[in-house]
C-alpha cells in the first residue's frame, strides 16, 4: 500500500510534465499576440494606401464640414429657337410723295421756288421709269402680307452663371441641401425670310419736254445747274401690285432666369464631389423687336423698318448635375466645377401691329463652368 508521501511526489511529477508539455505554447502566446497586432496594423496600413491612392476621403479630411457655397462662372446656352409671325396691312411712312420723294426717285422745290413750274432738284434711279418723254415715280404707302410662319434656330448663346447655397444636413459623405441660381443670357435671334405681298402704290407720271434726261441714276441739286424738268405730274395713277418683303425681322433678348430646390452632394472622392438638383425656376425676359424690311414692287423698292419693345415673364423648372474639383486639401479649399441645366420654361410671346415673335424655351440646355468657394 503506497504511502501518502509516495502519493504526493507522484502527483507533483505529474503536475510538473503538464506544465512542461504546455511551455511551448506559453512561448508562442507572445508570438500570437504580436501577430494580432500586426495584422491589425498591416490591415489599417493597407486600407490607408487603398484610400490614399484612390484618393478616398479620410476621417481627418474636413472639406465635407462647409456648411455654404457660392460659385460663379460662364455658361452657354442651347437649343433655343424664335417663331416669327407676320401677317396684315402695314404703312410705310418712309415716302413722302406730297413732298417729291418717292421709291424711285425725287422730284423737289429747287433753289429758284420752281420757276416757271420747272426744277433742277430731280433724280430717278431705274431705266425702265423713262419712257419717251415721259418718266413715271412710284410711291408705295402700304403692302399687306397673309399670315406667314417661320421658325429660325438660334444659339449658342454665352451668358453669366451665379449659385449660392448650403448644407442643412449631413451623413458621411453625403450632404442634402439648397442651391439659389442666377442665369444671365443675352440673345439675338433673326429671320431672313422674304414674303409675298400685295402692294398699293401710286404711279405720278412727269412729262421730260425737249430736255435730253441724263441716264439712270442721275441726282440733281438743289442749286442746280441742270436740266429743267416740269415739276407738276401730268397723271397719277393708283394700284396694287404683286411684291416681295425681304430684308431681317429679329428679337434681341435679354434672359433673367431664377431658380431654386434642394440638392443632395456626394463627397465620392477626397478630389472630387458630385451634385444633383431640382425644384421650380422662373424667367424674366426683356425683348425688342426689329424690322428691317424692303418692299419691292413695279421695279422700285421702299423700306419699312421699326422696332418695339416688351417684357414678358415665364415660369418652369429646373434640374442640374454638376461635377465640382478640389484644388487644395485643406479646409476651405476653392473649386472648379462644370454643370448641365436642363431648364424647360413657358414660351415668351411678343406682338404689335401684325407682326409676331415667339421666344420657345421649352427644351434649353445650359452648360456651365466657373469657380466654387465653400464655407
Amino acid at each position: 500500500m503506497k504511502t501518502r508521501a509516495a502519493m504526493k511526489n507522484r502527483y507533483s511529477k505529474r503536475s510538473l510534465n503538464r506544465h512542461f508539455r504546455r511551455l511551448p505554447l506559453y512561448c508562442l502566446l507572445p508570438c500570437f499576440a504580436g501577430f494580432t497586432v500586426t495584422a491589425v496594423a498591416n490591415d489599417q496600413s493597407e486600407q490607408d494606401a487603398f484610400d490614399q491612392y484612390f484618393g478616398l476621403k479620410t476621417q481627418s479630411d474636413n472639406y465635407n464640414d462647409w456648411t455654404g457655397h457660392l460659385s460663379i462662372g460662364a455658361l452657354v446656352g442651347l437649343n433655343i429657337s424664335a417663331n416669327f409671325k407676320e401677317g396684315g396691312l402695314f404703312k410705310i411712312p418712309g415716302n413722302n410723295a406730297a413732298n417729291g420723294t418717292y421709291d424711285d426717285g425725287y422730284v423737289r422745290t429747287d433753289a429758284t421756288g420752281n420757276n416757271g413750274g420747272y426744277t433742277t432738284y430731280w433724280g430717278y434711279d431705274n431705266s425702265s421709269q423713262l419712257v419717251g418723254n415721259s418718266l413715271t415715280m412710284h410711291s408705295t404707302s402700304s403692302y399687306s402680307v397673309a399670315n406667314s410662319t417661320a421658325k429660325d434656330e438660334g444659339g449658342p448663346f454665352p451668358g453669366f452663371d451665379l449659385d449660392y447655397g448650403g448644407s442643412f444636413y449631413k451623413s458621411g459623405n453625403f450632404h442634402l441641401g439648397w442651391d439659389l441660381g442666377f442665369d444671365l443670357m443675352p440673345m439675338t435671334i433673326t429671320d431672313n425670310s422674304s414674303l409675298s405681298a400685295s402692294v398699293n402704290q401710286t404711279t405720278y407720271t412727269f412729262n421730260t419736254g425737249g430736255i435730253v434726261a441724263p441716264g439712270a441714276g442721275y441726282q440733281g441739286s438743289f442749286n442746280g445747274p441742270g436740266p429743267l424738268l416740269n415739276a407738276t405730274a401730268t397723271s397719277t395713277n393708283s394700284s396694287t401690285a404683286v411684291g416681295t418683303v425681304s430684308g431681317s425681322r429679329s428679337l434681341d433678348v435679354m434672359l433673367y432666369a431664377i431658380r431654386l430646390g434642394p440638392t443632395f452632394y456626394w463627397d465620392f472622392s477626397k478630389n472630387f464631389t458630385a451634385s444633383l438638383g431640382i425644384g421650380p425656376a422662373m424667367g424674366i425676359v426683356d425683348a425688342e423687336y426689329k424690322f428691317n424690311e424692303v418692299v419691292t414692287a413695279n421695279g422700285s423698292s421702299s423700306r419699312a423698318n421699326g422696332s418695339f419693345s416688351a417684357v414678358d415673364t415665364v415660369f418652369g423648372g429646373d434640374i442640374n448635375a454638376t461635377l465640382l474639383y478640389h484644388t487644395a486639401d485643406q479646409a476651405r479649399p476653392v473649386d472648379l466645377y462644370i454643370s448641365a441645366q436642363y431648364m424647360p420654361l413657358e414660351s415668351a410671346d411678343f406682338s404689335q401691329g401684325g407682326r409676331e415673335a415667339r421666344l420657345n424655351l421649352s427644351g434649353q440646355v445650359y452648360i456651365s463652368a466657373g469657380v466654387n468657394w465653400p464655407f
